[in-house]
């Protein structure tokens, strides 16, 4: 193979590393790897990605469509370098934290710290452009968080929680050079030009939300470029601007991870011939001062969100575990969802103020006296199994479920069924005696041609979660 290097790409970074050898690394195959969810399964025989408890390394890249664990939330397909979040995140979570993920569509560092994150936790995620959010929202929903809550706004629409979150991650859109093995179209857009005007975007973001972290909150900004412009030198203007400081993380030598420092600034940086993955840059600043959050005194109410009384939500509570921890709504498509009770003034404000598209437990559907489970219900962590039978079903019939096909469960009873497939909740189907009717979202469905014959042996192994 040989991928295309832009010109003047060298040059960008002959002050940062070995750029002959970083050129060499990226004409080789880019490595795969995968983050399974704790929640879901337990710990795999594969290589393990050092820096992350809950990652792996595969000796090749599957056909991922074809793994019904895959469509379930079971484990994400994620970059090594980015699961270093972890080594940043975990320290800090000896007591609830309030985060928001700003730039996180497609959803992998976002379930990374969904996994990370202790109880009554509050994760808001964001992505400004629609149809990623989508994209976002339907990882979110796989994963099966139940206090989390989907946006599409742009950073500045969040000045109304000021002060309020204590970790803010900014992935921030780039030039995308840690891209260059992986798409082509990454290394035929990048230019020096396109290089400065995402610096002067990822600075704009930075200043946009600074307002939001609590004092002594921390900011964790990133990219997949290699460049300084995007990196150091946005941080060390920034830390100098807001009279911040960079924090350091404890590295293993085998790691190979490259710590830099520039006037102040230190990042973490993830080169192809040096660790196993793409690339990577990662910057932690921590806030010295600053508002504390106020709420408001007057809350807004949505019109498009709505809480439901006690009385209302009393039919739902049946579908989660811990129902009396969590408030019911409905969504603007007449949906009930659940979210933390905690939260609920909180949610009350974020869906007043920002265009919401997904929030906690997604539960049913209400068509006149007829309850529909919704699809999202059964990847929740929270989803009461014992709430509707439940039938184990072939590789092949989940295969099938997520391609929204009707499935024949001859021996089970009529009416709503919880499906299993190795041990994993994959949905629901409706049993009306020679099928099954599958509610399966079109927008998520598999959309490949199947060979049921041959399909592709199981990637990671079902088991207990930890």
């Amino acid at each position: 193979m040989e991928n295309f290097i832009p010109e003047n790409f060298r040059e960008s970074i002959a002050g940062v590393t070995d750029a002959e050898a970083l050129v060499a690394a990226l004409q080789t195959e880019r490595m795969t790897s995968i983050r399974i969810n704790p929640s879901k399964i337990g710990k795999q025989q594969l290589t393990p990605v050092p820096w992350c408890g809950t990652g792996y390394y595969l000796d090749s890249r599957p056909v991922f469509t074809l793994d019904p664990l895959f469509h379930a939330g079971a484990y994400y397909v994620q970059e090594a370098a980015s699961m270093f979040l972890e080594q940043i995140i975990k320290p800090e979570t000896t007591r609830p934290l309030r985060v928001l993920d700003l730039c996180a569509a497609p959803g992998g560092k976002t379930t990374l710290v969904a996994s990370l994150l202790p109880a009554g936790s509050l994760l808001v995620v964001n992505e400004v452009i629609r149809s990623r959010s989508f994209i976002l929202s339907e990882n979110i929903i796989k994963w099966g968080s139940p206090s989390c809550i989907v946006t599409n706004n742009d950073p500045k629409d969040f000045g109304f929680l000021r002060g309020f979150f204590d970790i803010i991650i900014v992935d921030a859109p780039c030039s995308g050079e840690g891209m260059f093995r992986k798409n082509s179209e990454a290394s035929s857009e990048w230019s020096p030009e396109n290089v400065d005007l995402c610096s002067k975007r990822q600075t704009r973001i930075l200043h946009d939300i600074w307002g939001c972290l609590a004092p002594d909150g921390m900011l964790i900004y990133s990219t997949c470029t290699f460049n300084e412009k995007e990196n150091e030198d946005v941080v060390v203007r920034f830390i100098e601007e807001k009279q911040a400081q960079c924090e350091s993380v404890p590295l293993k030598e085998e790691w190979n991870i490259t710590e830099r420092h520039k006037n102040g600034a230190t990042s973490y940086r993830f080169f192809p011939h040096k660790t196993k993955g793409e690339g990577f840059s990662v910057s932690i600043v921590r806030k010295n001062d600053g508002d504390e959050y106020s709420p408001s005194k007057k809350t807004q109410d949505s019109k498009r969100w709505v809480p439901l009384s006690e009385r209302n939500s009393l039919p739902y509570k049946k579908y989660i575990t811990s129902p009396d921890d969590f408030f019911f709504f409905t969504n603007p498509t007449g949906q009930i969802g659940a979210f933390p009770q905690e939260y609920k003034k909180i949610f009350t404000e974020v869906a007043a103020r920002c265009n919401l598209v997904h929030a906690g437990i997604p539960i049913a559907e209400v068509m006149g006296n007829k309850v529909n489970p919704l699809p999202g219900l059964a990847f929740s962590s929270l989803y009461e199994k014992q709430a509707f039978p439940s039938v184990e079903i072939s590789k092949e019939d989940a295969v099938r479920y997520f391609r929204k096909e009707p499935l024949q469960l001859s021996t089970a009873e009529k009416g709503w069924i919880h499906l299993l497939y190795d041990g994993v909740s994959v949905g629901f189907v409706k049993n009306i005696g020679n099928r099954a009717n599958n509610p399966y979202p079109s927008e998520w469905a598999i959309r490949m041609n199947v060979d049921y014959g041959k399909l592709p042996e199981t990637i990671v192994i079902s088991g207990k979660a930890d």
